[in-house]
């Protein structure tokens, strides 16, 4: 059931505003962000809503941070055609999927927690990258993020980001680029799965799509430079964290 009232609707356009900067100055779209406000807001019940709504808005923040990451120098094709490769078509097929409630809760509670502790505990010390990411390898990836990517309306960047990182294949800047493109050949893939039965567009999607914009071209453009706020993305994470533990256990 969507909410009512004209506070709430300054609660999540506020909220939008903050995690699309907050998530394009690291390259990503924010759908996990939005779905966690969504969730904690109780915005609507139906996770084919929820999950289109989170990739529409994700669609337009993640091409605004590709291409300022992109004009900055950071983008690696070699790297990012096998991710893709592997993830249009599943992103496509997890869109087409429908879970139940129960287990839609658990899947996105779970993709929650990972954002969550990296916003409130940051990977650290790897700006360069020291090792060569298999194609084969990267393929893999993209498959099966794609999938959680159309299963749960999230973009994949959330998760495709510490795997870079932790495999140090790339350094911060790089994998902020190649999260951005990930995430909107993702976003678009499972939109356009959910679009087979129609979208539902409304006034305050048109207005959230205007925020995230507004945000998304801030934060994309410092991000691509030297912006690093810890305070906000250690609050960012807390809502995370908050919206993941209501999916799991209320």
């Amino acid at each position: 059931m969507y909410f009512n009232g004209f506070m709430e609707y300054i609660y999540i356009l506020t909220g939008f505003l903050i995690i699309s900067f907050l998530y394009s100055s690291v390259g990503h779209g924010g759908a996990s962000g939005y779905i966690a406000l969504m969730v904690i807001l109780e915005f609507t019940d139906n996770s084919r809503v929820l999950r289109q709504h989170a990739l529409m808005l994700n669609l337009a923040v993640s091409a605004l941070a590709f291409y300022q990451f992109w004009s900055f120098g950071y983008f690696r094709w070699k790297i990012f055609l096998p991710l893709a490769i592997g993830s249009i078509p599943m992103a496509y097929l997890g869109s087409r999927m429908a879970l139940d409630g129960d287990w839609y809760n658990l899947l996105l509670g779970v993709m929650l927690l990972i954002p969550a502790f990296l916003f409130l505990f940051p990977i650290k010390g790897w700006t360069q990258a020291s090792r060569k990411l298999p194609v084969w390898l990267a393929v893999i990836i993209g498959l099966v993020l794609g999938l959680l990517s159309g299963l749960t309306g999230i973009g994949g960047g959330v998760l495709l980001s510490p795997l870079l990182l932790l495999g140090k294949f790339t350094g911060q800047k790089e994998t902020a680029a190649l999260s951005a493109p990930f995430i909107l050949v993702n976003s678009a893939s499972g939109l356009f799965g959910l679009a087979h039965d129609g979208l539902e567009i409304d006034f305050l999607i048109i207005i959230s799509l205007i925020v995230v914009v507004l945000g998304g071209m801030l934060g994309s453009y410092l991000g691509a430079g030297k912006f690093n706020n810890v305070v906000l993305k250690r609050i960012l994470g807390v809502v995370l964290m908050i919206a993941a533990v209501k999916l799991l256990f209320m």
